[in-house]
């Protein structure tokens, strides 16, 4: 897979080095955004939950990539549930924006794709939204975890998918 990385280390083998050109070393700068998510994602590779796979549309942009869960347990065993997210340029002072692009009947995330998940959360009361700590790790692994643990029907999103659990699970 290429990455920021690797294209930063072969653009500057093509230029030759920085200080022969300074002009064109501001317009190159890398945003933190991008130097972190060059870390974050080679630790989400490595740190993968079995039921998650991640696709990067275009490798250059390590912004924006898709998520795919695949249920192995729980009321939504065997489904296959793909999400959208898209690293801002705020990143990691805000979160990352998700949406979900697999129509479901879930407590947690509407019908249009929205998601109730804290960590997404740039404010939160309970101090357990989003901090500049957390990584896309936490991202996926909590996503994951909308299908089994972190599946809530107290305090739901989709009002109507909550009420009908409890009339019929």
């Amino acid at each position: 897979m290429l990455t920021l990385a690797s294209k930063l280390k072969r653009d500057d083998g093509v230029r030759g080095p920085r200080a022969s050109n300074p002009a064109s070393d501001s317009t190159r700068r890398v945003s933190v955004r991008d130097k972190l998510l060059v870390k974050e994602v080679a630790e989400l590779e490595a740190n993968l939950p079995c039921t998650c796979k991640v696709n990067f549309p275009d490798p250059n942009k390590l912004h924006y990539f898709q998520l795919t869960v695949i249920t192995d347990e729980g009321y939504y065993q065997g489904g296959k549930f793909q999400f959208e997210i898209e690293v801002p340029d705020a990143y990691n002072m805000v979160p990352p924006k998700v949406k979900c692009l697999t129509r479901i009947w879930h407590p947690n995330i509407t019908e249009t794709g929205e998601i109730c998940l804290s960590l997404l959360r740039e404010h939160s009361i309970d101090g357990t939204g989003w901090a500049p700590t957390r990584t896309l790790k936490d991202v996926v692994w909590g996503l994951n975890s909308l299908f089994t643990d972190l599946l809530n029907f107290d305090d739901p999103l989709n009002i109507e998918a909550a009420e009908h659990h409890l009339r019929d699970k």
